[in-house]
């Protein structure tokens, strides 16, 4: 650590509860008692020590006043709720120059709940089947010259978490409301108040998500232990199959979105989010956490619930994607391959001008787009300006006996 000269005023963050706090509390027992996963492991550490002198920063003076502003650097890790305001920033700023001046639709594709346990311990193939059956059905219909007969664009980003936590695998789909012809001689406009029947949709996706579970148990792609066990055996795997296809499964599709900022705005409520952010937590005291959570089943009221650090932690890390996993990803239009001369021939079908490349920004430009505040204005005389003065070295950490 540098030393502070003593009289100097230094910039202390106010303290409030965070996920890190619990993480450090609790952490280390729910390892030791608990079975976890690499990346869930790398998570909690990462959790417990971003924004700390575990991993280093440096130190900052005022060119004035002589106030000193330690800043510790952040872990990054895409589970952490501190570090995702950078990257969704950056993300909405490139989405930028992909939207097209027409309407846009939300589609949202959910998994039964019978399917839980299966991706507790399949998370990779359950998830990447979801993706591809979501896709594959709205482009199908988006194909079929009775709807649009095109191919659209379509951005997809996994949820697997309910406001409370509990485990709610479901597909927020952002779809173009209209397509491109085959030839690609002509965009074809869809209805401005109406994309797809939803109860087609629905039958649709089951069928695809269904037919693609089967060919994944059939090239041994799934693993089964504890609570699906007996899945092992094929006959209990198609009996299985067969009451997940008794049940319905929802697909919900929301108004449409009538512009770019509408549409930048959903972007940016769903794509980089979290199980839990840091402002819903209200208490951690005696073994048990308190959070807000907002019950959609009585009318959106926001309730508090109560659950042991054990139970919160094991909610909170069913929700840790496995590693390297892509929880957005783009079809039909959107494709990556094809994005830019796709998007390209879109727009002059459509008259709209070509857009640019959205210029990078520093952290200190971002904040102060966002919010107004200059990060290099002295916050004690708040006319000098700060200055890096001192590297903060990093901690060698502990040994990781978990």
């Amino acid at each position: 650590m540098c030393a502070v000269p003593q009289g100097t005023a230094v910039v202390v963050a106010r303290p409030r509860l965070e996920l890190a706090d619990i993480v450090r509390h609790h952490g280390g027992a729910y390892r030791r008692t608990h079975r976890l996963t690499s990346v869930q492991h790398r998570a909690l550490r990462a959790i417990a020590t971003c924004r700390t002198a575990a991993l280093g920063g440096h130190r900052e003076t005022c060119d004035r006043c002589g106030a000193v502003r330690i800043t510790y650097n952040s872990c990054r890790n895409r589970h952490c709720p501190k570090c995702q305001t950078l990257t969704k920033e950056r993300w909405l700023a490139a989405r930028r120059a992909d939207l097209l001046p027409i309407p846009y639709f939300h589609v949202v594709f959910t998994l039964p709940h019978d399917l839980n346990a299966l991706a507790q311990g399949n998370p990779r193939v359950i998830y990447a089947l979801l993706f591809r059956a979501a896709a594959d059905t709205l482009l199908t219909f988006g194909r079929d010259p009775r709807h649009l007969g095109g191919t659209m664009g379509i951005t997809s980003i996994l949820h697997t978490w309910g406001q409370n936590l509990s485990q709610h695998i479901h597909l927020h789909c952002l779809v173009t409301g209209g397509a491109l012809a085959a030839d690609g001689s002509r965009w074809i406009t869809g209805r401005t108040s109406f994309l797809f029947p939803v109860r087609a949709l629905s039958t649709v996706f089951r069928a695809k998500y269904l037919a693609a579970l089967r060919r994944a148990f059939a090239t041994g792609q799934l693993r089964f232990a504890n609570g699906t066990a007996d899945l092992i055996d094929r006959r209990a795997f198609t009996e299985f199959l067969s009451q997940l296809r008794a049940v319905n499964w929802i697909v919900y599709a929301k108004a449409p979105y009538a512009g770019p900022e509408q549409v930048l705005s959903y972007l940016g409520r769903y794509t980089h989010r979290v199980a839990l952010s840091n402002d819903r937590l209200i208490e951690h005291c005696n073994g048990h956490v308190r959070f807000r959570w907002k019950d959609y089943a009585d009318h959106d009221r926001v309730k508090i619930l109560t659950l042991k650090a054990d139970e919160f932690l094991r909610r909170f890390l069913i929700h840790v994607v496995p590693r390297g996993f892509m929880r957005i990803r783009h079809f039909g239009l959107l494709a990556n391959r094809t994005r830019r001369q796709t998007l390209t021939r879109c727009r002059h079908l459509l008259g709209q001008l070509a857009m640019n490349d959205a210029p990078s920004e520093s952290v200190a430009e971002l904040m102060h787009r966002l919010t107004g505040i200059d990060l290099g204005r002295c916050p004690v005389c708040g006319e000098g300006r700060m200055q890096v003065t001192a590297i903060v070295a990093q901690l060698t950490p502990p040994p990781d006996t978990s």
